[in-house]
């Protein structure tokens, strides 16, 4: 369940308006291959925990990641028409491995910048990352002898795998949570017997973060062939992790009130496994939803949003999710945004 698959898409422009804006949201162009780092830049300009931690820091190196970034999403809040400047933040990423010439998955390049950005702010990179971290207890059981072995980990982002008998996220949810028999090359190493046995793996939730970002897992790698899972899958505007995980999916460190989530965020792919396209849905302080593709931006409502659900006949299906936690207090003013 953790590992992830490499693969890669890539951008095009679309005949959409140039310079279009919509209510102090400002479009980025597409330099070729751009339109990854362009849809993750306008979920990080969504994330004001983010934006504040980057305006609030003060860089040692004049060339990092977080200072080019900082530039880039300051530029992407300033009153002007036309697409925001970013270009050299696109040029910081390739000098540090991250080429936006090329075709790219988002979550791929999502982690990455997260990495360099905890690696290049030193000072608050424990801040960073717990903006991201849902930290769980591992379990891992020999079939066999019956030896458990437990640990802590976390991730910064939750890998959602998909499957035609899971319809919605919370389905996908309670199966990352369940427990998973691994056998034949999925064996694992017991210590008591000395070689690899078949075991059961399992997750339970200790604490979530601000900002929870979930990777709705799309593309399938068989005999050297990727191809996309245009699966349905339907998500909710507010989300309650309590309310969908059992019990035993919950360690007994989890705290109950940190569970309540309002979506801020939808990192949309088009088209194919090997040519596509990427935008984003955001959600800004003012609750209303906002599209942007590449250059291009406008006000949608929620039910446009719902249209990124995928389906038999949909090419455009939601690829990440990024939910704000929400004070339960403060649910039914967003639930009405």
């Amino acid at each position: 369940m953790m590992s992830r698959i490499m693969f890669s898409m890539c951008g095009r422009s679309w005949s959409l308006p140039i310079g279009s804006r919509s209510q102090g949201l400002r479009g980025l162009r597409n330099y070729g291959l751009s339109c990854c780092v362009n849809a993750l830049l306008q979920s990080f300009s969504a994330t004001w925990e983010l934006v504040d931690l980057l305006e609030g820091w003060n860089p040692v190196d004049k060339e990092s990641v977080p200072l080019y970034l900082r530039k880039a999403l300051l530029a992407m809040q300033s009153d002007q028409s036309q697409p925001a400047p970013h270009r050299d933040f696109l040029h910081c990423l390739d000098r540090n491995d991250i080429c936006f010439y090329v075709q790219q998955d988002a979550d791929e390049v999502f982690l990455s910048i997260l990495n360099l950005i905890q690696q290049q702010m030193s000072d608050k990179a424990q801040e960073i990352q717990s903006l991201y971290k849902v930290t769980m207890e591992t379990y891992l059981q020999c079939l066999e002898c019956k030896h458990i072995e437990t640990g802590t980990s976390f991730l910064l982002s939750l890998p959602m795998h998909i499957r035609e008998s899971h319809d919605s996220l919370e389905d996908c949810i309670r199966f990352f949570f369940e427990r998973q028999e691994l056998r034949d090359g999925d064996k694992c190493y017991c210590e008591r017997c000395g070689e690899k046995k078949p075991s059961q793996q399992g997750f339970k939730l200790i604490s979530l973060p601000p900002v929870l970002c979930l990777h709705l897992k799309r593309f399938r790698n068989s005999r050297g062939y990727t191809r996309k899972l245009h699966y349905k899958v339907t998500f909710p505007e507010t989300l309650n992790i309590s309310e969908i995980l059992a019990a035993e999916a919950l360690s007994e460190r989890y705290v109950q009130s940190d569970s309540q989530y309002s979506l801020c965020a939808v990192i949309v792919h088009s088209g194919v496994a090997m040519f596509g396209h990427y935008t984003a849905y955001v959600r800004h302080k003012n609750q209303s939803w906002y599209y942007a593709n590449d250059n291009s931006v406008r006000q949608v409502s929620w039910k446009e949003v719902q249209n990124t659900y995928g389906g038999s006949q949909r090419e455009d299906t939601a690829y990440m999710l990024l939910y704000r936690q929400t004070p339960e207090g403060k649910q039914q003013e967003w639930s009405s945004g």
